[in-house]
């Protein structure tokens, strides 16, 4: 028998079966196998801790109240702290850690938000759009978000920094994550489920969560600019909040997602992304599942697998070529700007990823970011800082994951400097997509820029 400490602080005790190894938390991939791509978490009493990277042998441990985590054989040194505090208005909001003093613990943060914040929105509705079967969030609370504030008073920046305390009440951090303040998505919702008066006007509460995710505490940085470290500590943040997320109840799909630039419609300078927890599964994952579904059947085998596969063997359009990672244009691209960065092994979700591919995924998703910002050129020949779009597509929590394959999806409304790519009466009417710009001719510009 082993020791296993509590989760998040608490008193729960856990109960272990079958352990025969060191132990810690994971992140598996939520299959049959019984060796997982695993973050182990070891946490002290404070609430803090410490993630560990690697491929480990796992065994299930089940908490009390029934919920059930995995323990893993490690000998890896930690690389990350996590702590996990709570806002004025008692939102969470978790610091992950990746350098001293706070990574081994010297430091502890208890930091306290002190503002006199209002309290936190429940979540709204959403409206059933019967012409199509899509969901429509209805969040008239975030029309007074803050947009676009001048640097000293941005809510990203660490306290202490500007004129006003910000979001995060720490004079300095690595990466954040908290819930956001005007969310789309939330808990505590007062609407109920009810059936409508009329079966075509269906509603249900906006439950799930939203969340930013604060890549520096650098106001002037951007992702393309982050070390290689830290980098691999935002994959570590992608990988924990995708679990713990997909654990929540009701929770359908989890999207990681990045806006960047005034072109695509950002409200917030400093670097951050966001994370949505959707209480369904959106139109686009749909769509995907629905085409990776019927390939599966049509072949036995996975869509995203043979698609790669097909890239690979023609060669025009593949950008970048990894160990275990592929980036291409895909062959019908939608945007002016177009790229997909995929695995080269069959994984769902960014959880099933080992040790080795999070490492390379951080070094090659710099580069492809690189070659973005060095895409365009100004008159004077200096590079244009490509405004895009990049998320995650995963396999939605509760269907489908068997045929789902994991992908990154960056795009680009830039069709050319200071001319952008409006989605006018074709696509927003009827959603036949027209591109401009050839698919094979961006993947060659990409290369030539590496």
């Amino acid at each position: 028998m082993i020791a296993v400490t509590a989760w998040k602080g608490g008193n729960s005790a856990l109960a272990i079966t079958d352990c025969e190894h060191t132990t810690g938390l994971i992140c598996g991939s939520g299959n049959s196998t019984d060796r997982f791509a695993v973050v182990s978490m070891v946490q002290d009493q404070s609430g803090d801790r410490t993630d560990k990277q690697g491929e480990h042998c796992v065994d299930r441990i089940t908490a009390t109240d029934g919920h059930e985590f995995m323990t893993a054989h490690t000998k890896d040194s930690p690389r990350v702290r996590r702590t996990s505090t709570t806002l004025a208005d008692g939102r969470e909001l978790i610091y992950f850690d990746d350098s001293e003093p706070y990574l081994s613990g010297s430091k502890s943060r208890n930091a306290v938000d002190e503002r006199p914040l209002d309290t936190r929105p429940t979540a709204g509705t959403i409206r059933m759009d019967a012409l199509t079967g899509d969901w429509v969030s209805i969040a008239d609370h975030r029309q007074n978000r803050t947009f676009l504030p001048p640097t000293d008073e941005c809510p990203l920046c660490p306290t202490g920094g500007g004129t006003m305390p910000s979001e995060i009440p720490a004079d300095a951090y690595d990466v954040v994550v908290f819930e956001n303040r005007f969310p789309s998505f939330a808990g505590g919702s007062t609407t109920t489920a009810a059936a409508s008066m009329n079966p075509l006007l269906a509603h249900a509460p906006a439950s799930g969560r939203c969340e930013v995710v604060c890549f520096t505490s650098d106001h002037d940085a951007s992702f393309s600019s982050l070390s290689v470290a830290r980098a691999r500590t935002v994959v570590d943040v992608w990988v924990d909040r995708t679990r713990e997320l997909s654990a929540m109840a009701g929770v359908q799909s989890v999207f990681c997602f990045e806006n960047r630039g005034r072109e695509i419609g950002v409200t917030l300078n400093h670097p951050h992304g966001q994370i949505y927890a959707y209480p369904f599964i959106p139109a686009r994952t749909a769509s995907l599942l629905a085409q990776a579904t019927s390939h599966h059947r049509s072949t036995g085998r996975l869509l995203g697998a043979d698609l790669l596969a097909a890239e690979l063997d023609a060669g025009s359009r593949v950008v970048i070529r990894g160990t275990a990672w592929t980036a291409y244009v895909p062959y019908a691209a939608r945007w002016p700007v177009e790229v997909h960065l995929v695995p080269n092994r069959d994984v769902a979700d960014l959880v099933a990823l080992d040790s080795a591919e999070r490492d390379e995924l951080a070094e090659v998703y710099l580069d492809l970011l690189g070659r973005l910002d060095r895409y365009y050129q100004a008159p004077d020949g200096s590079p244009i800082a490509m405004p895009y779009i990049a998320g995650w597509h995963q396999g939605p929590v509760g269907q489908g994951r068997e045929v789902s394959r994991l992908h990154l999806q960056a795009m680009s409304v830039l069709r050319a400097p200071g001319r952008l790519k409006y989605l006018a009466g074709s696509e927003s009417g009827v959603g036949a997509w027209i591109n401009d710009v050839a698919p094979e001719a961006v993947a060659a510009r990409l290369r030539e820029v590496g």
